[in-house]
């Protein structure tokens, strides 16, 4: 590895460390569902995001759950002390692609008609609005 990569790589290693997040990788659900549940909760204070979480009907509404409890479990540790109620937010949350399965389903006259098993990866980002401003 070169040296400006070295450096680069040790910055981008060091802002990791100030920020508090959580990751859900290789979801097996697809992007687009995903995202419909992630834009209910974008910008939410936690303890509301976690109550709209419980009761959405989404099936990926339990995934985004665990990975915000994780987020808040993340923050708590790297600050030794629990989160007061309107402290923590959402300052991030995105859904990018994962690997795609490919299968194959037999179709009429010999034919196969191909199936793409989407899958996803979720990033959750929390803050506090104090250290936003």
């Amino acid at each position: 590895m070169g040296k400006r990569k070295k450096l680069a790589a040790e910055e981008r290693k060091a802002a990791l460390k100030t920020q508090y997040f959580a990751k859900l990788r290789n979801v097996p659900s697809s992007p687009r569902k995903m995202r419909y549940v992630v834009d209910l909760v974008r910008g939410m204070e936690v303890n509301r995001a976690l109550g709209t979480l419980k009761f959405c009907e989404k099936a990926a509404s339990a995934d985004v759950e665990k990975l915000l409890r994780s987020a808040i479990a993340n923050w708590e540790q790297k600050n030794e002390r629990k989160a007061e109620d309107g402290e923590l937010y959402i300052t991030k949350i995105f859904v990018d692609e994962g690997v795609t399965l490919k299968r194959m389903r037999p179709a009429p006259q010999g034919r196969g008609y191909r199936i793409r098993k989407r899958s996803n990866h979720v990033t959750l980002f929390v803050d506090t609005k104090k250290d936003k401003e």
